[in-house]
């Protein structure tokens, strides 16, 4: 199995691009110049590095913890023991130093990745991205470190500034494509991941793009408008998903306290005021006339609680309206808004389906309540907002994925007395 082991976990690696071939035949020197040796060959095959098992932890975090936020950059950071002071930039007899530039390898923006192989020995990404920055840690009398902070490429772009752009009016989806395609942007195409949208963006001269916006803020701004998901997948897409509505169930993974799915060890309860919105107010770009919903009987429960976009990308009052109803949120609900396992809790299987769940998927999740005399169980359909992984080779794998709730509809099933009526619940799958 490749990769280094992590306890009840499975096999991992924290892969670091040094900027030059790491396996290459160097004559003369000692021991990538030993003849006959399997690990350094004629031109080399890799710029990458295998650090894990050097590394103290990593923690990753990607997405959002609730549904109302923005996504942000994705981060992982990680500390490194250098027992040897390979990782010291300054060291010149670092395997990880480039003698034909006088560089060391580690060095800021290189790509970073960190990979969990699974049972069948595949690679599956769990974080894609850049070093941001190194801090070198010198310990007097004892070991050094290093901690390296790194983050996905919504960094790049919030890095990035636009020239001055004529827009035209298209859907959201469209329109986040032709800012990626700009020669400023020159975001990858093979990094894209985006479904068509369905609201659509103005093109009049008030939603025209002024030099300097930046970039992130601007993708940001699309996605307000669409009200769905975009963010950096775990194995470096950029992912943007059209309004979050109905989702027809297809749950990746059901996590139960009571031993017959995933075993859970922490949950999250919430119930909250700060889940109210009774009064939403939405105004386009270029427009004198805020489009506003309100649900009165709200209200007059839980007073007025109120979301506001102000300088929508949304082509006309229309579409603001029907956006400032979408964003009323008039009864709060006790839902669980996150869940935690740690991978030694689990089975092959279960790990394997665990570590690479992804943001956008959905699961469920069951818990056992004593009341009284007896119990009762909930069980909740959840999409994921976001994930964090907390890896430590002595200790094992935690992950903790923050959820939202989910209007879930079913499959068609004929003949069957639930699921075969025709219905809002009920679709053609």
């Amino acid at each position: 199995m490749a990769g280094v082991a992590v306890v009840g976990s499975g096999n991992y690696e924290l892969f670091i691009d040094t900027g030059f071939v790491q396996d290459a035949f160097i004559l003369d020197a000692n021991p990538q110049g030993v003849l006959n040796n399997t690990q350094y060959v004629l031109n080399g095959t890799t710029n990458f590095a295998g650090v894990l098992e050097g590394c103290v932890g990593v923690n990753v975090r990607r997405g959002r913890r609730d549904q109302g936020d923005q996504f942000g950059t994705g981060t992982m950071t990680f500390t490194l023991s250098d027992t040897s002071g390979i990782f010291n930039p300054f060291d010149e007899l670092s395997p990880y130093f480039d003698a034909a530039t006088a560089q060391p390898g580690l060095a800021p923006m290189r790509k970073v990745e960190l990979i969990r192989y699974d049972d069948l020995n595949n690679a599956e990404y769990l974080f894609k991205g850049y070093i941001v920055n190194y801090d070198y840690n010198f310990a007097l009398g004892g070991i050094d470190t290093v901690t390296v902070f790194c983050a996905d490429d919504f960094y790049l772009l919030s890095q990035t500034v636009l020239d001055e752009f004529n827009v035209s009016e298209e859907l959201t989806s469209a329109r986040l494509t032709a800012v990626l395609d700009l020669p400023e942007v020159n975001f990858p195409i093979a990094q894209r991941a985006i479904t068509t949208g369905t609201q659509t963006l103005g093109g009049a001269a008030a939603f025209t793009i002024s030099q300097g916006t930046n970039v992130l803020s601007y993708c940001t701004n699309i996605n307000e408008a669409e009200q769905g998901r975009l963010y950096m997948s775990r194995d470096g897409k950029l992912t943007f998903t059209p309004r979050v509505g109905n989702t027809l169930s297809g749950s990746v993974a059901d996590f139960h306290d009571d031993g017959t799915e995933i075993k859970f060890n922490s949950l999250g309860i919430s119930f909250e005021a700060d889940q109210v919105v009774n009064r939403a107010v939405v105004q386009i770009l270029g427009s004198n006339n805020p489009q506003t919903a309100d649900d009165a009987a709200s209200q007059a429960k839980y007073f007025i609680q109120t979301q506001s976009i102000t300088n929508s990308l949304l082509h006309n009052d229309t579409a603001a309206a029907t956006l400032a109803t979408y964003l009323l949120e008039g009864e709060p609900e006790p839902r669980y808004t996150s869940v935690g396992t740690a991978l030694n809790m689990l089975n092959t299987a279960q790990r394997d389906t665990v570590a690479i769940i992804d943001i956008g998927d959905t699961i469920t999740v069951e818990k056992t309540f004593t009341s009284g005399a007896g119990t009762t169980e909930l069980a909740q359909e959840l999409s994921i907002e976001g994930v964090e992984h907390t890896l430590n080779i002595g200790d094992g794998h935690k992950i903790l994925l923050f959820t939202s709730p989910t209007t879930i509809v079913y499959e068609l099933i004929l003949d069957d007395a639930i699921f075969g009526i025709l219905d809002a619940d009920n679709v053609l799958g």
